[in-house]
């Protein structure tokens, strides 16, 4: 092989190595234009979980109290029936990355479906327990939520931290004290919540007033 064929050959081994590992990390805002869902999203993504699969209640059940107790994946997985007082509608939340516990109250809806859950799944001391009575593992979360967002039919690209995120934004939305939004999500730093009122649209009524159509 002459001097020109094996350096032409080395320049191809070259470049293959170089392509070799993974790929570069696509960014959120690559991947959907925002990290949180609307309540008509969440509303659709709990239908469209009733109708998959054999646990289509557990699932439905399951997004429904992330979102409403902005909970993170693994909060909801950890979630325990002894954290559950279905006489006095409370729930215990415990809440990771060193954030404030706090006790939610729980509507009725929650505490029928809840109810019905213990029932089909008496053996488990976790609230949303996998065929093996152990706890969902947060990729069978992430799963779950992903397969209702394809099956609703939502442009974006689901995933189950967008539910917390929306219980954030719909509180803000709803002129909730800051203080108060801080409490019921755990966090430690005001500076967490403060994000989620920065996107409340009220503040900016009535600006774009100034030219007609």
């Amino acid at each position: 092989m002459g001097k020109k064929a094996v350096k032409a050959s080395f320049s191809v081994k070259s470049k293959k190595k170089k392509m070799i590992g993974p790929p570069a990390k696509i960014s959120n805002l690559e991947k959907r234009s925002r990290e949180y869902l609307t309540v008509g999203e969440v509303k659709e993504l709990i239908d469209s979980a009733k109708e998959l699969g054999r646990h289509g209640s557990r699932d439905a059940l399951l997004i429904l109290i992330t979102y409403r107790h902005a909970l993170r994946v693994s909060e909801a997985t950890d979630l325990k029936w002894d954290q559950i007082d279905l006489n006095r509608g409370r729930m215990h939340v415990n809440r990771l990355k060193n954030g404030d516990p706090s006790v939610h109250y729980l509507e009725g809806d929650e505490i029928r479906a809840l109810r019905k859950l213990r029932r089909d799944y008496p053996i488990s001391e976790f609230v949303f327990a996998s065929e093996r009575q152990g706890p969902l593992s947060p990729n069978a979360v992430h799963k779950i939520v992903a397969r209702a967002g394809i099956e609703a039919g939502l442009e974006l690209s689901v995933h189950p931290h967008m539910l917390r995120h929306g219980k954030g934004y719909q509180l803000a939305s709803e002129g909730v004290d800051t203080r108060a939004i801080q409490a019921y999500m755990g966090h430690k730093n005001i500076q967490h919540t403060v994000l989620y009122t920065q996107l409340d649209p009220r503040r900016f009524k009535g600006f774009g007033k100034d030219v007609k159509l």
